[in-house]
Order: structure tokens, then C-alpha cells, then sequence
């Protein structure tokens, strides 16, 4: 696995334009799959409009610990993008005003940004009801600076998420890198140790799982079952709640595809097992995404393929909700991905 970023590696991945190009060409352009728009154009679907806005997700930077091998991202220790203070100010002064009840922080290792605890701090005064930070677990165990995070956590009522592509050590480090499933291990338990995950606690722990290969994830209840299962006989770790997310074919995961020669298969596989059903509740329609630089996007993975929203408020800075869910929501072939099988979210399955 490679510890540099597409981006550090000067890949032409690194690119947005040209992930759009390779998923606009070939099996969708000579009509062998039909595009999204398309697709979604069958069933009385087109535009996708947002409804109620309920979750605001703020990318703290691209900066990360790790460097995983499906990160949609592009995230590592070379990724030098930042949200500053001052848009962290403009993203607060927007939280006092949207009728967003969630506010979702993630990264690359949204810890890592030098203002993530002031944040945090400010965002609990705002009345925001539930305040999500996306944990990659190994962060807390990076260095001293990090120790405290569980305690951190608690102090403010923070909502864990945090990445844990399997319960086995060997489909973990593969995905993720050597080592990080033991120390991904050790971070649960501490944060067990403070209360997280535990039945009945107040102090949400919840995981994601996503596959380590060219396929798409299980049912995520039965996913959920055997993680609990297994982490807590081994480990005797505790968890709320397990998400399983679908891999989208961009950055990092399409470099997989393509290299290993599934590109054109999980595009079938993504295509075939399409859910009209899930289209109705994807993340987009609810979720506003905000990167590190203030720019809206209708979802995360839209930001890292620079779709901005559609309409002229465009930036943190002119935010206008009233306008901005009077749009219609971006889309690209990515978009087969959160809508496969029972659809797929940075909160698990939609249907």
C-alpha cells in the first residue's frame, strides 16, 4: 500500500475531471450501461431535489494518520487543506441560523485540524442536537497530543462514528494498513473505557464497514450482529450501531478498480442491483457537505469530484438555505453506489 496520497504521487486520479472523464466514457458512453441520469429518468425521478435540510457535514482537511487504500478522500499525512478559523467562524454563524439538527465532522482525520477542539467547543453552544466527529480510531493513538480524545469526547457529548472495515485483523490491515487493526482495537476499548458504546450509555459509539474488495457490502443488520458478536467475545468491546457503506467508484477505490481490473464489472454489479426506492432517501436530499475551503456540495463524494451545488449560492460565505433547497442535486455516475440495493449513506443503508 502506498503511504502518498494520488495527490502526493502526482496521479492523474488526483483529478477530479479526470475521475468525471473515466465515468462519463466507455460502457456509458457507447450506451452499454445507462448513465444515472438515465436511469433514474425510468422511474419518474429526475431531478433529485433535496427535502428538509437535517445534516450539515463539515471536511475539517484532507490531512489524515493513515493512508487507506479506498479512501474517496485522497486523505494522508500529505494532504496539506485545512479548514481555517475563519471559516470555521462562517460554518458557526451559519449553525445558528440553519434548521440543521446534526452536524457531521470528518476529514481526513478531522482531529487533526489544529482548531477541531475550539470547534467542537463552539458548536455546543449553538444548540445543535446531535454533533458527529468521524474518527479513524488510530488518531487517538497517533501520539500524546491525541490521548485525551475519549475524555474530549465525552467532556462534550461528541457522537462517535468511527472506521472499522472488519472484525479480523488481515482484512483490516489490508484496507487500511499493517497495524491498524490493533491499535484500532486498543482505541475502542478506551473509549469503552470512558463510557462509549456501552448498553444504555448516552455516549453514542457507532462503526462503519466497508468492503475490502469489488463488491457490495452485506445486509447491514446481519454485518452488525456478527461485529458485536465477535468484538466483544474477543475483545470485549461494546458498540451502538454498525453502518455499512458501499464504495463509490471515485479517487482512491476507482485507482483499485481499474488497477485490479474491476472497473467495469462493479459498474455492472452497481447498475444491476439499482433500488428506485433508495433514490427517495439518499444522503443528498438531506445532507448539505461543506469542504475545507467553504464550498457547498450536495454530498461528500460530490466535493471530492469538485460538483459544486447548482444555483449561484455556492459558499459558506453567501449561505442561503431557503435558496439552496430550491436547487436540483448534482449527479454522475457515482451516484449508482448510494443507490444499490438497499442504498447507501455516511448514516448506513435507506431503505
Amino acid at each position: 500500500m502506498s503511504k502518498k496520497s494520488l495527490k502526493g504521487r502526482n496521479n492523474n486520479l488526483a483529478k477530479a475531471e479526470r475521475q468525471l472523464e473515466i465515468l462519463s466514457s466507455g460502457i456509458f458512453a457507447n450506451g452499454e450501461l445507462p448513465t444515472f441520469a438515465e436511469k433514474i429518468k425510468e422511474t419518474h425521478q429526475l431531478p433529485i431535489r433535496p427535502q428538509k435540510l437535517e445534516i450539515l457535514q463539515l471536511n475539517l482537511g484532507y490531512m489524515c494518520n493513515q493512508v487507506c487504500a479506498h479512501c474517496h478522500v485522497d486523505a494522508g499525512p500529505d494532504r496539506k487543506e485545512i479548514m481555517t478559523k475563519h471559516t470555521m467562524q462562517q460554518c458557526l454563524e451559519v449553525i445558528q441560523k440553519t434548521n440543521a439538527h446534526t452536524l457531521d465532522l470528518t476529514g481526513g482525520a478531522p482531529e487533526m485540524n489544529p482548531h477541531f477542539r475550539w470547534f467542537v467547543e463552539e458548536a455546543t453552544k449553538v444548540g445543535i442536537k446531535d454533533l458527529i466527529v468521524r474518527s479513524n480510531l488510530t488518531i487517538i493513538r497517533a501520539n500524546k497530543a491525541y490521548y485525551d480524545l475519549p475524555e474530549f469526547f465525552k467532556k462534550h457529548n461528541v457522537h462517535v462514528v468511527s472506521s472499522m472495515p472488519h472484525w479480523t485483523r488481515g482484512k483490516t490491515d489490508k484496507q487500511r494498513g499493517v497495524g491498524v487493526f490493533d491499535t484500532s482495537i486498543q482505541a475502542l476499548k478506551e473509549l469503552n473505557a470512558v463510557g462509549y458504546g456501552m448498553p444504555g450509555s448516552r455516549l453514542k459509539l457507532d462503526l462503519v464497514y466497508n468492503p475490502s474488495g469489488a463488491f457490495l457490502p452485506g445486509d447491514q443488520l446481519a454485518l452488525e450482529t456478527d461485529f458485536k458478536k465477535v468484538l466483544h467475545q474477543d475483545f470485549g468491546i461494546n458498540f451502538h450501531h454498525l453502518f455499512a457503506i458501499t464504495n463509490l467508484p471515485i479517487s482512491r477505490f476507482l485507482e483499485y478498480l481499474i488497477a485490479s481490473e474491476n472497473y467495469e464489472d462493479y459498474m455492472y454489479a452497481l447498475v444491476d442491483a439499482y433500488n428506485p426506492a433508495a433514490v427517495k432517501n439518499v444522503m443528498c436530499t438531506n445532507t448539505l457537505s461543506v469542504s475545507w475551503d467553504g464550498w457547498l456540495y450536495d454530498c461528500d463524494f460530490n466535493q471530492m469530484l469538485n460538483l459544486k451545488v447548482s444555483g449561484k449560492h455556492k459558499h459558506i460565505s453567501t449561505y442561503n438555505e431557503e435558496q439552496l433547497q430550491d436547487r436540483n442535486i448534482v449527479i454522475n455516475q457515482h451516484c449508482y453506489g448510494c443507490t444499490a440495493g438497499a442504498g447507501s449513506s455516511c448514516q448506513g443503508v435507506v431503505t
